[in-house]
């Protein structure tokens, strides 16, 4: 049985053919090659060459970074902040709206700044690990997940500057209030859907 390997994520597929799309990163066809024998030589020679050069300490340093990340998951776990606490943020943003309580409200600002402080790390190993592991494919997956996460970056910095700017734009009854709400509700929207593409990526199309 003839195998090929996605170049994105690394998915085997055993057949005659490889299928028309990656069923893990939605590569296309033209993603996959063929495994054969001589591949693993091929491997086996380039880690040989590689070990052979002497790396500096900074190189050594700027290969470890990446290999952490990946090896120990760091991104998915820097994801459960902002998947985790932002909803819970805007539940409590409806709370004040809706019963008035404002030490809700207070809350909700002080998890919107720890998932702001978050974010640097979130992004980081996102990207080393969308190099790493995908080569930095630009496939319909990724390109959903990077928008997601663009839009989850500016709505977080909207939400807070605008509290800092008005601070009882919650409080206060208003039509402001609802448009900050309304922005609240897109932030949840955009970290689930980052969320949901990850998911993919690490569970493929699964039934079960």
């Amino acid at each position: 049985m003839r195998k090929w390997e996605c170049t994105v994520c690394g998915y085997v597929h055993e057949g005659d053919e490889p299928p028309d799309e990656c069923p893990v990163c939605s590569a296309d066809k033209s993603m996959f090659v063929e495994i054969t024998g001589d591949d693993a030589a091929k491997e086996q020679m380039a880690t040989a060459a590689q070990s052979s050069v002497k790396p500096t300490s900074l190189t050594r340093l700027y290969r470890k970074v990446p290999e952490l990340i990946n090896k120990y998951h760091l991104h998915p776990i820097a994801v459960h902040a902002p998947n985790g606490i932002v909803p819970m943020a805007v539940v409590f943003l409806l709370i004040t709206a809706v019963f008035g309580f404002p030490l809700f409200e207070t809350a909700a600002l002080y998890s919107l700044v720890f998932v702001l402080i978050n974010m640097p790390l979130v992004l980081f190993t996102g990207y080393e690990m969308w190099q790493q592991r995908y080569q930095g494919a630009l496939t319909t997956l990724f390109k959903i997940k990077l928008a997601a996460s663009t839009v989850t970056l500016i709505s977080l910095l909207t939400l807070i500057i605008w509290r800092m700017v008005v601070p009882d734009i919650v409080t206060t009854p208003s039509s402001g209030r609802w448009l900050y709400l309304a922005v609240a509700l897109l932030l949840v929207m955009a970290v689930g859907t980052a969320g949901h593409m990850g998911g993919k990526l690490v569970f493929g199309n699964r039934k079960n």
